[in-house]
């Protein structure tokens, strides 16, 4: 059968190793000193030694006094205190009260400062000024008729026609105003019982007119610009 050539050196290397462990651990073992005991914290790791700060990276001084510091002694002073915070008393204002609300009725108190009751927004320096986009908004819209007038004119003399003058249609208004006035004056003095066909033809001839004359009125008050045909 096999045998291998290394067996006899395995065999001597087994053997030197048992003998040595034959006794309570290798038989030439230098013994510890009994001085060299194991002490408290002794296998923690160690940080390195604290390096001294240079000084320009020293912290600035304190403004509390040292331990070693010593009050100045022999200093004293004339002033009488009890007769200042009388009369400090007396004389200052009373400190008022900060204003709060609460949720409820036994809810808890809140600041009224920052809770966003407060109007605060009538102290800018903006508040009822008109914002500019307003103004540019009706530039443009005062702009767009302007230009909507002038495209009207244009196509209106073309076809002949022209505009009512704001004093002409003011007249024209109070001819038709008038003239519903004296229409109205008339028939009020119908008489109560109408049992004549005359009589109803003519009240109705009244009420027509009247509603047309209010009807123009509606309209004239409604637009104004007015344009009318040139005879």
């Amino acid at each position: 059968r096999y045998i291998s050539t290394f067996r006899p050196s395995v065999k001597c290397d087994t053997q030197k190793n048992k003998a040595q462990w034959k006794t309570m651990g290798p038989a030439k073992v230098a013994v510890p000193s009994p001085k060299k005991f194991l002490q408290k914290h002794s296998k923690e790791p160690k940080l390195p030694a604290r390096q001294k700060e240079q000084d320009s990276k020293k912290l600035p001084a304190l403004s509390v006094p040292r331990r070693t510091d010593h009050p100045v002694m022999g200093i004293q002073s004339k002033k009488n205190f009890i007769n200042t915070n009388a009369v400090a008393a007396i004389t200052g204002l009373p400190k008022k009260p900060q204003p709060i609300y609460v949720d409820r009725r036994q809810g808890d108190k809140y600041l009224l400062e920052n809770s966003g009751l407060v109007p605060k927004y009538i102290k800018k320096k903006d508040y009822g000024v008109t914002p500019k986009y307003i103004t540019r908004r009706n530039e443009e819209m005062k702009r767009a008729q302007k230009e909507y007038e002038a495209s009207i004119l244009e196509h209106l003399k073309k076809r002949a026609m022209k505009r009512l003058s704001d004093e002409e249609r003011r007249n024209l208004l109070q001819g038709l105003k008038k003239n519903w006035e004296e229409v109205y004056r008339e028939f009020q003095g119908l008489s109560v019982e109408i049992d004549t066909i005359p009589k109803k033809i003519y009240k109705e001839k009244l009420e027509l007119q009247m509603k047309q004359l209010e009807h123009d009125i509606e309209v004239i008050e409604k637009h104004k610009v007015i344009y009318i045909a040139n005879e």
